[in-house]
């Protein structure tokens, strides 16, 4: 069961998809569960995957359905990542005879079988991706039509944590909820009351500005629709950047700074409200011994051990990671689609792992893209569910030690990255730095070239 933070009349790819869900009751979640069931036996599916969308009214309670697909779907894909229950994979054996009890949980290594429902300890969110910046005069309104043109996925302990991982992951240049407009414009409040009522690709970064500008939750609820219960989510974390603004560098002490990581702050965010280098808030966190640990997702919730390494960080106390001594190779993945940087790279990035692998390399694949083949949990030894950002991908090392980061397969987004990686003393293998930044100066003064 996933929920989508957005109101009818939005596409579902368009919207923000939260799992599990947050705000149904019991009663309403063992409704749509019945309702769900009852759909595929009148449409008469005896096998496979399918899944149902429901729209229900929280002052009423009254459900209707939304769209019924017997297949799978990019729904499933995305199920299938948040849970790690590999629904294409149990669907096709299922197809050719199989039984549930027959199939074991290749995650748990056979602990429990295909039969045993996914329960999940940590919160996952989904943000679509948009590319409205290309195509100058484009209606960038939300409708019922689809209009994203890829999704990232960020995996957390606690919502917000879950949310901020998300945002930063999306390649857009915000590093969480950054400001969006200027408070002290005339029409800032207009511009903010307007995105917030005709929903847009940059809604929820307007939804932080509303609360900047000072609008209640009832005043937000009543534009947008959105669920109370998101909305005290990130009035919470607006005013913990108000609280950072207020006490400066001076007040991050440890318990401070502890609290803001586990909120999901990123060092890039901290930096920018408190005006100085990233580095300086990653020097900090050194000095105060605060790093990121790494969970597993293992479909029982811990109930069961788990010997696949499908991780996500959080600021805890117990780290799950347990890595080896092998010699290791980190491929660092392309991040959501967008135009100009699609599923090519994902296919030279899941190359490079089972190529490596075949030389007796111990491969780690760095990636948020819940669309691609590298995030499927068998592509490599060790899978990281992460953003694609230098924060995120030097903790991994820290972690792994890997003999070398290959950055050179999966676009742009590790590319940019390539310089501040090396400068902390990241080994880059592959083609050096040097050479990717003369070919792209090369591939830019071509195109001026022939323009």
């Amino acid at each position: 069961m996933r929920l989508k933070t957005s109101t009818n009349g939005i596409h579902t790819g368009d919207s923000i998809t939260v799992a599990p869900a947050q705000t149904l009751t019991d009663k309403e979640y063992q409704l749509m569960r019945n309702a769900s069931l009852a759909v595929l036996r009148e449409i008469g599916v005896e096998t496979g995957g399918s899944n149902v969308q429901f729209g229900i009214n929280p002052k009423d309670g009254r459900m209707v359905i939304i769209e019924m697909n017997p297949r799978v779907s990019r729904s499933s894909a995305l199920a299938s990542k948040a849970t790690g229950f590999p629904i294409a994979k149990v669907a096709a054996k299922l197809a050719v005879g199989f039984t549930l009890d027959e199939l074991m949980n290749d995650i748990t290594g056979g602990a429990t079988p295909a039969s045993f429902e996914p329960t999940i300890d940590y919160v996952v969110t989904k943000i679509p991706r948009f590319n409205f910046e290309k195509f100058a005069g484009a209606n960038d309104r939300l409708t019922t039509q689809m209009k994203s043109v890829g999704e990232v996925m960020a995996i957390g302990r606690n919502q917000q944590e879950s949310l901020q991982k998300a945002l930063r992951g999306l390649e857009v240049g915000a590093t969480g909820f950054d400001e969006m407009v200027d408070l002290d414009a005339p029409d800032a409040l207009t511009k903010i009351r307007h995105e917030l009522k005709d929903a847009g690709a940059e809604r929820i970064w307007y939804i932080a500005d509303a609360f900047r500008a000072g609008m209640s939750v009832d005043g937000v609820f009543k534009l947008t629709n959105v669920d109370r219960w998101f909305l005290v989510q990130i009035e919470e974390l607006v005013k913990l950047e108000n609280e950072v603004k207020e006490g400066g560098f001076a007040g991050l002490n440890a318990d401070v700074l502890r609290k803001l990581k586990r909120k999901g702050f990123a060092d890039a965010r901290l930096a920018k409200l408190l005006g100085i280098a990233e580095s300086e808030i990653r020097k900090l966190r050194d000095q105060y011994d605060i790093h990121p640990v790494y969970k597993r997702v293992d479909t029982c919730a811990a109930e069961f051990s788990s010997d696949t390494a499908y991780m996500y960080s959080s600021y805890d106390e117990e780290c799950e990671a347990n890595p080896t001594d092998k010699d290791k190779i980190m491929v660092l993945g392309g991040g959501p689609n967008r135009i100009g940087q699609g599923i090519e790279f994902d296919y030279c990035c899941v190359h490079a792992s089972l190529a490596l692998r075949e030389d007796g390399y111990e491969t780690i694949m760095v990636n948020c893209n819940p669309e691609t083949v590298s995030t499927d949990y068998d592509t490599s030894d060790r899978l990281y569910f992460e953003p694609v950002t230098l924060e995120d991908v030097l903790s991994i090392v820290r972690v792994e030690k890997p003999k070398g980061v290959i950055v050179q397969y999966g676009g742009q987004t590790p590319l940019k990255l390539a310089r501040a990686l090396e400068a902390a003393g990241v080994p880059i293998i592959g083609t050096s730095l040097m050479r990717l930044t003369v070919q792209k100066t090369v591939s830019v003064s071509r195109l001026r070239l022939s323009v």
